[in-house]
């Protein structure tokens, strides 16, 4: 079934086939018929498994400009199709050399790290604003310990050593997984974040949300004319969008944790919009991934203050600001980068 969400056409019904209707896209499936939308409405497109594209629709986004993004049924990044690529290549060579230059890429680190360590805290502070006793207690403590972590990263000049504060932040943060999800939901937290596969609802949610959110970052940096590829946190991996996996790492907790751990307790998503396989792995089904696609509109049109901007933003386009601020800086035109933080 299709669903067009802020310009991003989600295809997500197996058998459906997507096919060029002179300036529109036709999508069919077998059970339900045609459906025809027009392209000066779509940016992006995104098919789960079992949906089919016709090379010349895949011709006209390209020319277009406009991706199309394969995903598994749990959001995992298949494959990913784009046009000549934009922007000026000396952004890119420009974005090489503050991979090359330590002290430079130690400060793009730490400001990514510490923007997403005050993203969690956050999330952790506005939890513990509705709860109580021991919940509350751990809560507050573990938003403590984030905040500490956070004021050790300016003196921090080594790469492992902030990863590392970061990868302790985030097993505090998992530790309070079964205070951020109520007592009377229907689905229970687990103990780890296991994401190769997803082994509970609760983890198969967030690689879903995280997927829908990669799509977003990636396809952000590629506007802006930035090369997804080479990070700094996570500096160069093969075949790993690092700067887009850096870039999602601020936005997150806000963007996605937060819709996951609310929509479970207020039973939006509930353990029949999820399908368990043998072997344990769970994954949204169709319902599911309907329900949550359903959320994500809804989340990509609140607006969030931006502090740099001072003024509020749509979350949808939050993963643009990020990228051209970030762009601003490795041109030499901010002296630093300023992730994204509401609070």
């Amino acid at each position: 079934m299709p669903e067009i969400i802020k310009n991003t056409l989600y295809v997500m019904t197996p058998g459906s086939s997507l096919h060029l209707d002179n300036d529109a896209v036709r999508v069919y499936h077998p059970e339900t018929g045609p459906k025809r939308l027009p392209l000066i409405r779509i940016d992006h497109v995104v098919a789960f498994g079992g949906v089919s594209i016709t090379d010349d629709f895949l011709h006209r986004c390209a020319a277009d400009q406009r991706t199309v993004t394969w995903l598994s049924g749990n959001g995992r990044f298949r494959a990913r199709i784009v046009g000549p690529q934009a922007g000026n290549p000396l952004l890119r060579v420009a974005q090489h050399d503050a991979l090359r230059d330590q002290d430079r890429r130690l400060a793009i680190c730490r400001t990514i790290v510490a923007g997403k360590l005050q993203n969690t805290r956050q999330l952790l502070l506005k939890a513990a604003a509705d709860a109580s006793g021991t919940r509350l207690e751990t809560l507050r403590s573990t938003a403590t310990a984030i905040a500490d972590d956070v004021i050790s990263l300016p003196a921090t000049n080594n790469i492992n050593v902030i990863l590392g504060i970061e990868g302790q932040a985030a097993k505090r943060y998992v530790a309070t997984w079964r205070h951020l999800i109520v007592e009377h939901a229907d689905i229970s937290a687990p103990r780890h974040r296991i994401s190769r596969p997803p082994t509970d609802p609760v983890n198969a949610a967030l690689s879903f949300g995280y997927g829908m959110l990669r799509v977003a970052v990636h396809g952000a940096l590629e506007h802006v004319g930035l090369d997804p590829y080479i990070g700094y946190p996570l500096g160069i991996r093969p075949g790993k969008p690092a700067l887009a996996l850096d870039l999602m790492e601020e936005m997150r907790h806000l963007l996605v944790d937060r819709l996951v751990f609310t929509a479970i307790n207020r039973r939006q998503l509930q353990p029949t919009h999820f399908t368990q396989h043998p072997g344990g792995a769970h994954e949204l089904n169709e319902d599911g991934r309907r329900a949550f696609l359903t959320l994500w509109s809804e989340g990509r049109a609140r607006t969030w203050p931006h502090r740099q901007l001072g003024r509020v933003v749509a979350a949808s386009i939050l993963p643009l600001i990020q990228a051209r601020l970030l762009a601003r800086h490795l041109r030499g035109d901010a002296t630093t980068y300023t992730p994204w933080n509401p609070a």
